[in-house]
């Protein structure tokens, strides 16, 4: 055996939640990594920046590398003491060619170990809300390739008389094209022309599609619905739960692509919670975050009064700058902590402070409002901001005797977007702002908003520059954070559903 070795890995199929541990750990500490079309989005982000991506995806009429020459580069990268993943939609080992890549490595000396992955043949169906067993209604599943044609007759590896005996679920595998004599042949032979069938596009992915009628109409249903591959057919009774138990298409902003343009570090979790509601997110982010030198103020606050923050970048570079200056949360005893909104506040907390004024919206306004309350003539008072934004809050505490240190925390500049971006922006339904620079760098850079797109704002200063670029807001936040951004676009779908 060679010292290489190469790890045959199922990276599920699609969701990326249901990648495994095992997977990404390898994926993670790769030398080299060939991936085929049908892995999960970003399945590669957590490869080593020098590892070699080796795309070998095959699609009608465009085969990157013939399977062939995927054994050989196998056994060659193995050869060669590289640590390798041959990364793979669904599982490797079921109708994934796995086994013929590990017959190669085998005899070429190659050591491999087998991951397996979530396989479509059932996660789809569960997506689509059926089980593939059912006490009551199927105790056996065949899965079954869908790419051989039954007309073939002797020539076909496939017994369809006794497929269509069958008495559990056939779940077949890349099977739309040959659909109409697949349902033809069953039917010849047999099996009942009212038995329930299914087919799911892009099973468990944000655009999920799936179509039902009997096995007699299935095909014609097919085709009305457009449905195509990437697909898994499902016959039988179990696939009649489907009108009890789909739940995925249920989810509320399930079919919608939302684009988030706030910087790519704040992005995240914004995003997570609109995957979770089903959205397809198309990550754009317009801004980005650049913290400036620790400013001179946070070697000592002691002596300021009041301190008001006024973003969640603010306050997590606020308590940074402390820690830089060897300090912690003790530092602001006995000043008045401020933040703009739930957000900041959220921010500062989880940093071990609680602030004392949060006003019921996070705008600049209704601090100043909330603040009304809290001597300031002749205090010290500091602003941690960005180093753009808007003077209303300073100039209002200035105006009443306050002695104002504007402390810059941070630039927010622009992002440019790449053309891949450009062009998922374009096809967006949702298109959905944080701030006012989010609203300017973004029309900067993709110069037009898209033409179908409902604009959602965080509230109301980034609606006002929206509106200054002549766009139109479809939906603005009630509660100015995240929270209401995201219950905002859920009315604004439930009102147009």
């Amino acid at each position: 055996m060679s010292d290489g070795i190469v790890h045959l890995v199922g990276a599920g199929p699609g969701d990326p939640g249901l990648m495994t541990r095992r997977s990404l750990e390898l994926i993670a500490a790769a030398d080299a990594i060939l991936y085929d079309r049908l892995i999960p989005a970003d399945a590669l982000e957590g490869a080593r920046p020098d590892a070699e991506l080796i795309y070998v995806g095959k699609a009608p009429g465009d085969v990157a590398m013939t399977q062939d020459g995927i054994n050989a580069k196998l056994v060659e990268l193995g050869l060669g003491g590289r640590n390798v993943v041959r990364l793979k939609g669904g599982d490797s080992f079921v109708f994934g060619r796995g086994g013929e890549e590990a017959e190669d490595l085998r005899a070429a000396g190659v050591a491999f170990e087998v991951v397996p992955g979530v396989t479509s043949g059932v996660a789809a169906p569960a997506y689509a809300g059926i089980p593939v067993t059912h006490r009551d209604l199927a105790s056996a599943v065949a899965f079954v390739t869908g790419h051989e044609d039954p007309e073939k007759g002797a020539k076909t590896a496939l017994d369809w008389d006794a497929l269509a005996r069958f008495p559990g679920t056939l779940v077949l595998y890349m099977g739309v094209k040959n659909l109409p004599t697949i349902a033809a042949r069953l039917l010849e032979a047999g099996r009942p022309a009212d038995h329930p069938a299914a087919v799911i596009q892009h099973g468990t992915l944000p655009t999920q599609r799936t179509a039902t009628a009997t096995l007699s109409g299935i095909a014609a249903e097919v085709a009305a619905q457009g449905i195509r591959a990437p697909a898994i057919t499902v016959i039988g009774p179990a696939a009649s739960m489907r009108d009890t138990l789909a739940w995925l298409e249920r989810r509320p902003l399930h079919g919608r692509s939302v684009a988030v343009t706030r910087a790519r570090a704040q992005a995240s979790g914004l995003a997570a919670r609109l995957r979770t509601l089903g959205a397809e997110v198309v990550e754009t982010p317009a801004i980005r975050i650049e913290p400036r030198p620790v400013p001179a103020e946070l070697a000592d606050p002691s002596g300021y009064s009041l301190i008001c923050v006024t973003s969640p970048n603010g306050a997590h570079l606020l308590m940074d700058g402390l820690d830089a200056n060897g300090l912690d949360a003790r530092a602001l005893h006995g000043a008045t902590v401020a933040a703009i909104g739930p957000g900041t506040a959220k921010e500062l907390a989880a940093r071990g402070i609680a602030p004392d004024v949060v006003p019921p919206r996070s705008i600049a306004e209704s601090l100043v409002e909330a603040l009304e309350a809290v001597p300031v003539d002749g205090k010290r008072v500091m602003v941690a901001r960005a180093a753009e934004a808007r003077d209303l809050l300073p100039d209002a505490l200035a105006e009443r005797g306050a002695l104002v240190d504007v402390v810059p925390l941070y630039d927010t500049v622009a992002e440019p977007l790449s053309e891949a971006q450009g062009t998922a922006l374009e096809a967006a339904d949702y298109v959905t702002f944080t701030s006012s620079s989010t609203v300017r760098f973004l029309m900067e850079a993709a110069g037009t908003f898209p033409e179908h797109a409902r604009l959602v704002s965080i509230g109301p200063v980034t609606s006002a520059t929206a509106r200054e670029y002549g766009l139109e807001v479809h939906a603005e936040a009630v509660s100015h954070d995240i929270d209401g951004l995201v219950q905002a676009l859920r009315n604004d779908v439930a009102d147009r559903s």
